[in-house]
């Protein structure tokens, strides 16, 4: 069920490692594509700073408005080469991630936040090379006062979001791969990337001399 509260799943089971680092071979546009032009995320989701990528298996955290306490309590529960995705109970653009939550995660190995929410302290951020995908850049600070979940379904920019699916970002944007469907994504997005290496070399083949 969407939009539990009251619910923290420490063992989930992640996509496979190997399809992981092959999808990371690759940008969003052509996993969207790969995939069939599905889990895109909506197109407010913008990177902090530009020129960063990542990709690696969801933490998922859904917390309400103006509060990320969960986004603590997610922080115990990453493994690395995760990325730990937040969506809220209703529409937030608060502050609710900054450098002190950055340290924990990476701490634990994480790579990266996407967050339907806002986020601060972005000098900091970039400065150590901390990638966050974000719905708005926003002081305002939040409260430690409602529970809501880690590792359960969740919504985020419009996507579904199960715990241990691949997340893909970059300048681009961001992109869901089911976990299920990982290995079959990741052997498309290289095919595809191949046929479009070939068809480079014959434009240029094919060109004036």
């Amino acid at each position: 069920m969407i939009g539990q509260s009251g619910i923290a799943v420490r063992r989930v089971s992640r996509a496979d490692a190997a399809s992981v680092a092959e999808l990371a071979k690759h940008g969003v546009a052509t996993v969207h594509e790969a995939m069939g032009r599905v889990g895109l995320l909506n197109t407010y989701m913008r990177p902090i700073y530009p020129g960063t990528a990542v990709c690696g298996t969801a933490v998922t955290i859904f917390a309400h408005p103006g509060d990320n306490w969960m986004l603590h309590v997610a922080a115990e529960m990453l493994r690395p080469g995760d990325v730990a995705v937040l969506g809220t109970s209703s529409e937030n653009t608060d502050g609710m991630f900054g450098d002190l939550l950055a340290t924990s995660f990476r701490a634990r190995g994480a790579v990266g936040l996407v967050t339907d929410a806002g986020c601060r302290d972005i000098g900091e951020l970039r400065d150590m090379g901390f990638p966050v995908w974000s719905k708005a850049v926003h002081a305002k600070g939040t409260v430690k006062a409602t529970i809501g979940s880690v590792n359960t379904l969740i919504i985020c920019a419009g996507v579904l979001v199960h715990p241990g699916d691949v997340v893909v970002a970059d300048d681009d944007g961001v992109v869901i791969v089911p976990k299920l469907q990982a290995a079959k994504v990741a052997a498309d997005a290289a095919a595809r990337t191949r046929a479009d290496a070939c068809r480079s070399v014959l434009r240029i083949e094919g060109g004036p001399r």
